[in-house]
C-alpha cells in the first residue's frame, strides 16, 4: 500500500503544479477514459483499464498529457496445460506529448507517453511503460483513440493493443 500512496501523492503534486502554472493563452483539460484491449502475450486473454488524464495545452496543436489509472490483464490457461496464468494489475503513471494535425486543436492526433507501471500484487515490482497512440478528438470533449501499451521489466515484456474512449472537460 505504501507504493500506491506514493503514486497518488506524486500524481496529485504533478497535477497541482500544472494547474498553478496556468498562463492566460494556455488551457487545461481533465479527461476520464476507459480502455479495452487484446494482449500480445498468450498468458492473458483481455486488457481492461480506466484512467484520468490531465492535459496542459502549450498551444492549439501541442499538449503535454499526464495520465494515471489502473489496468488489469486477465490471466488464462496457456494451451491445454491445465495451468492458469495469474492475472496482472498495474497502475500506469505516464507523461508525454500530444500533437493535433489540425490547427483547431481537435481532429486527428498522435500521442506518445512514457512512464512507470506499478504492479498491484506484492513482489510484482515496477515496469517501464510506453504507449504510442493515434486518435480523434471532437470539440465537444469526446475522444476515441487506438493505442499500444507496452510494459518492460528486467528481461520480460508484454503489452496490449487497445481502444480508449474518453471524455474531456475544460478546466
Amino acid at each position: 500500500m505504501k507504493t500506491f500512496t506514493k503514486i497518488l501523492a506524486t500524481s496529485a503534486a504533478v497535477v497541482a503544479l500544472f494547474i498553478t502554472t496556468n498562463a492566460s493563452a494556455q488551457t487545461q483539460k481533465l479527461g476520464i477514459g476507459i480502455t479495452a484491449g487484446i494482449p500480445t502475450s498468450d498468458a492473458y486473454s483481455v486488457a481492461l483499464g480506466a484512467d484520468l488524464r490531465y492535459q496542459f495545452d502549450i498551444d492549439k496543436q501541442l499538449s503535454i498529457p499526464v495520465t494515471a489509472g489502473y489496468t488489469h490483464l486477465s490471466g488464462k490457461e496457456i494451451g491445454n496445460s491445465g495451468i492458469d496464468f495469474p492475472s496482472y494489475g498495474y497502475i500506469p503513471v505516464k507523461a508525454g506529448v500530444k500533437y493535433f494535425f489540425n490547427s483547431t486543436g481537435a481532429g486527428v492526433y498522435g500521442l506518445a507517453e512514457l512512464g512507470a507501471g506499478f504492479g498491484t500484487k506484492d513482489g510484482s515490482g515496477t515496469s517501464f511503460v510506453y504507449s504510442p497512440a493515434i486518435g480523434y478528438a471532437w470539440s465537444n470533449g469526446l475522444d476515441l483513440g487506438v493505442k499500444y501499451e507496452g510494459l518492460a521489466q528486467n528481461s520480460t515484456s508484454t503489452g496490449f493493443f487497445g481502444l480508449r474512449l474518453a471524455y474531456g472537460f475544460s478546466l
